[in-house]
């Protein structure tokens, strides 16, 4: 153990503690960070020897050129966000080294992060929003699935994975139990909610649930919303984002983030 590098102990972390805890979207996440921007750069050094200091230096080496495709607009800096990312990984990883007596002590410890700085928050105006479902009117394939999110503010993995089940007419209430996600170009994920606390019942408003009761009238799938084109399946969450910056675009409306109509819904 004393002449391990850290590619090794990572490597060994991935295998004996995070494959068996950690959820299949962050593992790949993990395994990203690793490939891409910790191994290249400490992943040859013995892990016992790495200092706070060699820390400090990953990271403001990672913000200056840590990305591995130039943006158009960034370059090759990588955000804040991503880098405070790969600290909670790579703290996490050397914390269980240093409880398996791997390294005397933890080296991200008190190790100078970047703050996260999110990008702010676009509320739709009641006037915007209008439009929004006025031209989401138009569109006959995806008016209820847009009139559904703005009134439940569902994340778009979760409304993706709806199905009828989860739908009490009645009572007039959704379940939401499981998310939709795609890792890989072509294949789809169907897990979980985000969170154990993600796993809840929702009602309501009167309009969505007799929008979704004529919607039902005519489902030929068990998904509430499935893919077009083939409907034993579920809509893919990047359908649903490109089609809402379309729908913007053609009602010269403001290019927000689909995380951006949740805040709409909250206010």
């Amino acid at each position: 153990d004393s002449r391990m590098t850290l590619g090794e102990w990572l490597d060994r972390w991935m295998e004996d503690y995070a494959a068996d805890t950690l959820r299949p979207n962050t593992l790949r996440s993990y395994e990203q960070y690793i490939r891409c921007y910790i191994k290249p750069y400490l992943g040859g050094k013995v892990v016992s020897r790495i200092t706070r200091v060699d820390i400090k230096k990953l990271y403001t080496k990672l913000k200056q050129e840590g990305r591995v495709h130039e943006h158009p607009e960034y370059g090759h800096h990588l955000s804040d966000t991503m880098v405070l990312r790969i600290h909670a990984m790579l703290h996490r990883c050397l914390r269980d080294a240093e409880t398996a007596h791997v390294i005397p002590r933890n080296p991200a410890d008190g190790a100078a992060v970047p703050k996260a700085v999110n990008k702010p928050k676009q509320i739709l105006t009641r006037e915007q929003m209008n439009a929004f479902l006025e031209a989401v009117e138009q569109n006959e394939i995806w008016r209820d699935f847009f009139y559904t999110e703005l009134t439940t503010g569902l994340r778009r993995g979760e409304i993706c994975g709806l199905m009828w089940q989860d739908f009490d007419e009645r009572s007039g209430t959704l379940k939401i139990v499981r998310s939709v996600s795609a890792p890989k170009a072509g294949v789809l994920e169907i897990g979980e909610t985000k969170t154990s606390q993600g796993r809840r019942t929702i009602c309501l408003p009167p309009s969505t649930v007799q929008r979704l009761k004529e919607w039902k009238k005519h489902a030929v799938s068990q998904w509430i919303f499935p893919e077009p084109l083939a409907p034993e399946k579920p809509v893919r969450p990047s359908a649903a984002y490109y089609w809402m910056k379309q729908i913007l675009k053609e009602a010269g409306l403001p290019q927000i983030r689909f995380h951006d109509l949740r805040h709409t819904f909250a206010t």
